[in-house]
C-alpha cells in the first residue's frame, strides 16, 4: 500500500509541474515582470555556464535538460556538439522548440523529446554531458541523480545552475510569490549537495550571490555593473566560510565520473 500511495503521489506531483510548465511556456510575462530584477544581477553564473559549455561540448553527445524552448540546446548544436536533445516534460515547450528547429534552419544534430527528467529513456552510458539550468530543484533528486548518473558514460559530465534554499531574505521574496513558482520545487539545500556527492566521484560547487543581491536595487542607474562587480569580488571572499556559501543564492554544479548504482 506505502509503495502505491507513493506512486500515487509521484503522479500528482509530475501531472503538477507538467500543467505549471505548459502555462508559463505558454506566457511567461507575469513571472518574468517579477523577477527581471533579479536575474539581470544573475549574470555572471549564466557567462560561467556557457563557457564551460564551449569549452567541452565539442564532438560530444548532449542532453540538455529541462530545456524549456531550448535555452541552451540551439547554442550547443551550433558550437559544434555531435549530438544535442533537449527534454522537457512540458510539451509546449517542446512544441515551441521544434518550431524554432524550422525557422533558425539548424542542423540535423539538434532534436527535442517530451520526457520526465527522473526516468532518463536513453541507453545507459550513453552521453557524455548533461547540462541544465534551475531544473534539479523541480525533481526527485535522488531519482533524477540515480538516472543521470546511468545514462552517463563512464568519464561522463554533468553541469547545472541551481538556487540554493537557506538564505532567509531569499525565501520571504519565494513565500511572498508564489504564482510564479510551481508548488513542488523546492531550492537545494546542503542535505541535497551531499546527496548527489553519493552519485559521482568528483562534485565541484562554486557559490554566487550574497552580498551581490543588493545590487538589485540600482539595476537601473548609472554604476550597476561596477558595484556588481565589486559585490561580487567580496561574494567570493565572503564564500570561503562554509556559513556563507549556504546563504548563497545560486550554485554552479560540476560532477563527473559517475558511480553506477
Amino acid at each position: 500500500m506505502m509503495l502505491e500511495s507513493q506512486t500515487e503521489t509521484d503522479i500528482s506531483r509530475i501531472a503538477r509541474e507538467k500543467k505549471f510548465h505548459d502555462q508559463r511556456f505558454a506566457d511567461d510575462s507575469k513571472r518574468s515582470n517579477k523577477v527581471g530584477r533579479f536575474y539581470r544581477v544573475a549574470q555572471s553564473i549564466k557567462k560561467e555556464y556557457e563557457q564551460l559549455l564551449i569549452d567541452k561540448c565539442k564532438g560530444l553527445t548532449i542532453i540538455e535538460y529541462g530545456c524549456g524552448t531550448g535555452s541552451y540546446a540551439f547554442f550547443l548544436a551550433k558550437s559544434h556538439a555531435n549530438k544535442v536533445i533537449g527534454i522537457d516534460i512540458s510539451p509546449v515547450a517542446i512544441e515551441v522548440a521544434k518550431i524554432q528547429i524550422i525557422n533558425e534552419k539548424v542542423g540535423e544534430n539538434l532534436s527535442f523529446e517530451v520526457m520526465n527528467a527522473e526516468e532518463l529513456t536513453f541507453d545507459y552510458s550513453s552521453v557524455d554531458l548533461i547540462c541544465g539550468s534551475g531544473i534539479l530543484h523541480h525533481l526527485d533528486l535522488e531519482k533524477a541523480i540515480k538516472s543521470i548518473a546511468n545514462v552517463l558514460q563512464p568519464e561522463g559530465k554533468a553541469i547545472f545552475i541551481e538556487p540554493l534554499g537557506h538564505n532567509i531574505f531569499i525565501n520571504l521574496f519565494r513565500t511572498l510569490t508564489p504564482s510564479i513558482r510551481s508548488e513542488d520545487e523546492h531550492p537545494l539545500i546542503e542535505s541535497d549537495l551531499k546527496l548527489i556527492k553519493q552519485y559521482f566521484k568528483n562534485v565541484k560547487i562554486k557559490y554566487f550571490y550574497l552580498s551581490s543581491l543588493l545590487a538589485i536595487l540600482i539595476v537601473d542607474f548609472p554604476g550597476f555593473k561596477l558595484v556588481l562587480s565589486i559585490l561580487e569580488s567580496l561574494d567570493q571572499f565572503l564564500f570561503k566560510l562554509p556559513f556563507f556559501r549556504n546563504q548563497a543564492w545560486q550554485v554552479l554544479i560540476q560532477i563527473s565520473d559517475p558511480l553506477k548504482k
